[in-house]
């Protein structure tokens, strides 16, 4: 550090952390500092990556007020459906009619009886036609939810292709370290849990056996897949950041079956999910 004002190198970092230039941050291993690009061109494209998640949450948010006005417009349906249908019993038309029975006493013994047409068969048409109203609704109903399955299903494509990025730790999730180089491999296969993500692709873990903190990019680490019936967060894809419950496990092509567990898709289950794309909360 010589010809500077600085008498160590630990002093100019600092220096670079309180004036901004730098995000200082001190590990294990030492100084670790980022470099805050102020670039005129970089601070537009940043701006402009923000107004877009935005413009997309928006998208979202529309999407989720629409999927519930369906959910209560079809309550309504059923409620007005349920009031306006009633039964009715069957009323003979007169109940002064007698039945006539015709017996020939003196040939055979047979009797010849003369009844009023049931009135149960007067009333025949309009059961039907009760049949066909509740056989209609019951299919405008399966078009409903057709019709609401095919929007979700848009939206979810959508979503994906979004949400889809190369980076997916987060705090509070489960993770195996999986490399041999970290910490000379004596911590390798021990299972920890993301206390901290630094930035997209590094983040501060404890290790749940010893409590001992390190620090790891995504490469040193994969996810971990919990026992059936618990719960999950979703790290990538259409449903990133959501919180779910495993269902299933599908062995043969590497991935499971989740039910979302919170917001206005919650109960909705989705298959195939890769099991990079969802870990075991802590």
């Amino acid at each position: 550090m010589n010809a500077t004002r600085w008498l160590s190198l630990t002093g100019f970092v600092l220096w670079l952390g309180k004036t901004g230039q730098c995000v200082v941050d001190e590990t294990e291993k030492g100084w670790y500092i980022t470099y805050i690009d102020r670039d005129p061109e970089t601070i537009a494209r940043q701006e402009k990556m923000a107004k877009k998640q935005k413009m997309d949450k928006d998208d979202e948010e529309r999407l989720q007020e629409f999927i519930e006005k369906q959910v209560e417009r079809g309550k309504k349906d059923e409620e007005i459906a349920g009031s306006s249908t009633g039964g009715g019993e069957f009323v003979r038309e007169n109940e002064e009619e007698k039945i006539k029975l015709k017996i020939n006493l003196a040939g055979t013994s047979k009797k010849e009886a003369i009844f009023k047409k049931p009135a149960l068969l007067t009333k025949r048409p309009a059961e039907d036609s009760g049949s066909a109203e509740k056989r209609s609704k019951r299919e405008k109903e399966a078009r409903r939810i057709s019709a609401l399955d095919d929007i979700i299903k848009t939206e979810e494509s959508r979503k994906e292709r979004t949400n889809r990025k190369d980076y997916w730790l987060k705090e509070g999730i489960i993770v195996k370290i999986v490399s041999k180089s970290l910490a000379e491999g004596k911590v390798y296969k021990e299972k920890a849990v993301v206390q901290e993500v630094i930035d997209k692709y590094r983040a501060k873990v404890k290790l749940l056996e010893t409590g001992k903190k390190l620090e790891v990019h995504q490469d040193d680490v994969e996810t971990v897949i919990p026992q059936i019936g618990k719960e999950i967060l979703v790290l990538n894809g259409a449903y990133r950041g959501s919180k779910a419950v495993l269902k299933s496990l599908q062995e043969d092509d590497y991935s499971v079956t989740i039910e979302i567990s919170e917001g206005p898709l919650t109960g909705r289950q989705v298959d195939r999910v890769r099991y990079e794309d969802i870990s075991k909360l802590y």
